[in-house]
């Protein structure tokens, strides 16, 4: 049990966490006013525990298998938790635009297990990783919008309106990544569905 594992362990925590919190800030004794700073100290810790989980694993030679497996899931659990949890309280987004992050990450998250099981190991691509950007920034923005609107200087509607387009963003490079990651994989792929000999 390395501490870069449980940093990752962390992560996967975290998420959960995210949601009890925004979901019943006021049952747990926070105002709305509060509820943003936690909310992004929560993001924070779990961005920064994703970078430096895996330099101490390279840097004391802890590199496992297990880690290798929970990183990214340890990500994704996070950043769909507070995408799933931002369809419900204050931000309402539509349930469809965070359903295509989860069925982006499912596909993709199965081409790769069941490749691995035909002895083909998919490499993460670069689009993927800019996704992963690219969805941090998106809540780090919503939660900062929160502030304002917390404070009465920023309408509902406006705060909502803004989340979606964020969101929507958001979407459109996730097909993107996805799209773009079957095809440079396509040739194992076909392979280990066993369409290509």
């Amino acid at each position: 049990m390395s501490i870069a594992l449980i940093l990752t362990l962390l992560r996967i925590l975290l998420g959960p966490i995210f949601v009890v919190l925004y979901l019943y800030y006021d049952q747990l004794g926070f105002t709305l006013l509060a509820l943003p700073y936690v909310l992004l100290c929560l993001t924070v810790l779990s961005e920064v525990s994703d970078v430096f989980d895996g330099l101490l694993a390279r840097r004391y030679n802890k590199v496992t298998d297990l880690g290798k497996l929970l990183d990214p899931m340890a990500d994704s659990i996070f950043r769909l938790s507070v995408f799933l949890a931002f369809t419900q309280g204050v931000i309402q987004l539509p349930l469809l635009l965070v359903c295509i992050f989860f069925y982006r990450d499912i596909v993709i998250s199965t081409l790769r297990a069941l490749c691995g099981l035909r002895g083909f190991a998919l490499a993460a691509r670069l689009s993927g990783k800019i996704k992963a950007v690219v969805q941090a920034v998106i809540i780090f923005f919503i939660l900062v919008m929160l502030i304002p609107y917390s404070l009465g200087y920023l309408e509902l509607s406006l705060l909502r309106k803004l989340s979606v387009y964020s969101v929507s963003i958001g979407v459109i490079y996730t097909l993107y990544s996805g799209c773009e990651y079957i095809l440079a994989n396509r040739a194992y792929i076909q392979k280990a569905l066993g369409l290509k000999r």
